[in-house]
């Protein structure tokens, strides 16, 4: 019978050691496959024309300009030089730039973006793993990370340093979970290098840490210093560094006040205002878009949920469409608390029933699926019946495309250039890049009657259509290439 015994005990360490390495396995392999898959995707939109100079440009220049010796330089809209810190805080930028040196291409920012988000989801194993105490929760929840669709769309928007805020937040938040404070300030750190509201987030994990680890004295710590730095950067360094004519973001929160001091004034005077803008039909959409995915897991745990307070309440609150659409890279700092709160509501919903744990991770996996389904960015949904096949189709090459990325070739390396969006995007890796129909000390432009503007109209389409027939009659100018609707002037 003893030996018997010793043969079952055995049996067990062993069927669980290779539960566990089957789950690393396929971890590793689900990784693997998203940041394979969406580096492909991204690159192919690329090729596609899908991206423009607003923003993967302006990435591009930024980091080529610090790879030459011009920390962070790029051209603004209206054609001054100056420092991409004067618009957005987002340093780490400059880590982009060695790099760059070994492969100088904005393939480079479209892959370092894809594996870094797809790595976002070894931190979401860990956190299910450890609160649902089962190797497959903390699998499900890892594949429900992957396939969410905010996190998806987010990969895919062109390339913002923003982004790789998603997986150092959730590394963040594991450190803090774990009470390790030196790693998690390292991550902390890290994020708040991607853009100048990110700190906030930070501040929101302090709170979180407080409130629901009850480490009162290091959560106040942090949520100080997390609000202290954005205060910091958006009251010292972007000022400093803005260039001329440059536009405040403020203006995105005119309805609500204007300015920090304006938004907490509306808050306190007229609450009911608040409201109204939050719940209006875009911001319910948004909040839909965000919850159902994840199968409003998130609900459960509310103190978790403030992690993603402060990214929520910046995209509710403003006047701008895309900062309420799952579309663009806005979700950067409510997704990791998104995530963190659907884990940590699953474990609340199981904490008197382990048995449920299965089920639960089964729901959250089907939620995603079944969002990504309905409105996610993969091509292939398309074919399938009632798939979603929003944007499915800037992934595909065609010959105007081929025509496009031929004429540019033909554009100097260091000539001075004026281009519309989509060629832009081609033509940034350069000391300087114009927005048509600005042309200053332009020696060439490149015009894409397809794609004649700024997507977001700071350039409008009938200013381009002007500007262009003007240069046409202009005897300065020389039209030196003309197939597909691409057009290229070269200064005589």
């Amino acid at each position: 019978m003893a030996s018997d015994s010793g043969t079952a005990a055995a049996v067990i360490p062993a069927a669980r050691a290779r539960s566990v390495a089957s789950a690393k396995l396929l971890l590793w392999t689900a990784i693997a496959a998203y940041a394979a898959g969406f580096a492909v995707l991204s690159i192919l939109r690329h090729r596609a024309f899908s991206t423009g100079r607003f923003d993967l440009g302006n990435m591009v220049q930024a980091v080529w300009a610090t790879a030459h010796g011009h920390f962070l330089q790029v051209t603004g809209l209206h054609g001054h030089k100056g420092s991409r810190l004067g618009v957005h805080f987002d340093p780490i930028l400059a880590a982009f730039a060695p790099l760059w040196r070994l492969w100088p291409s904005p393939d480079l920012l479209l892959t370092a973006q894809a594996i870094l988000v797809a790595l976002g989801a070894l931190p979401v194993f860990w956190l299910a793993r450890k609160h649902l105490s089962s190797e497959r929760a903390g699998l499900g929840f890892a594949l429900v990370y992957l396939l969410y669709p905010p996190v998806q769309w987010l990969t895919l928007n062109e390339f913002h340093p923003v982004s790789l805020a998603c997986p150092f937040l959730l590394f963040a938040f594991w450190y803090l979970d774990e009470d390790r404070l030196v790693p998690f300030a390292i991550f902390a750190l890290l994020a708040c290098t991607t853009k100048e509201q990110i700190p906030l987030v930070v501040a929101a994990m302090g709170v979180w840490y407080a409130l629901a680890r009850g480490r009162r004295l290091a959560g106040a710590a942090i949520a100080v210093l997390g609000t202290a730095a954005t205060g910091l950067i958006l009251g010292v360094v972007i000022p400093h560094f803005r260039q001329p004519g440059a536009s405040s973001f403020y203006g995105r929160y005119q309805d609500v006040g204007g300015s920090p001091g304006g938004v907490t004034r509306t808050v306190v005077t007229h609450p009911l205002r608040v409201v109204e803008i939050v719940f209006d039909h875009r911001g319910v959409h948004y909040l839909l878009d965000l919850g159902l995915p994840l199968a409003g897991l998130f609900l459960f745990s509310p103190l978790t949920l403030l992690v993603a307070l402060p990214e929520l309440a910046l995209n509710l609150l403003s006047r701008t469409p895309a900062q309420t659409s799952i579309h663009f890279h806005y979700t950067a700092g409510e997704i990791p608390g998104l995530i963190a709160a659907s884990v940590l509501g699953a474990a609340w919903l199981c904490r008197h029933a382990p048995q449920r744990v299965f089920a639960v991770a089964a729901v959250a996996v089907g939620a995603a699926i079944a969002g990504n389904y309905a409105f996610g960015p993969i091509p292939l949904w398309r074919y399938v019946p009632g798939g979603s096949d929003f944007q499915a189709e800037r992934t595909d090459v065609d010959h105007h495309d081929r025509v496009a990325d031929r004429a540019l070739r033909l554009i100097p390396a260091s000539a001075v250039v004026s281009a519309t969006n989509t060629l832009g995007a081609h033509l940034s890796a350069r000391p300087r890049i114009l927005s048509f129909p600005v042309l200053q000390d332009a020696t060439w432009v490149a015009y894409d009657r397809l794609h004649p503007s700024y997507e977001d109209k700071a350039v409008a389409p009938v200013l381009g259509a002007g500007g262009l027939a003007r240069l046409r009659r202009d005897p300065r100018w020389k039209l030196v290439f003309h197939q597909s609707g691409i057009l290229l002037f070269r200064r005589r």
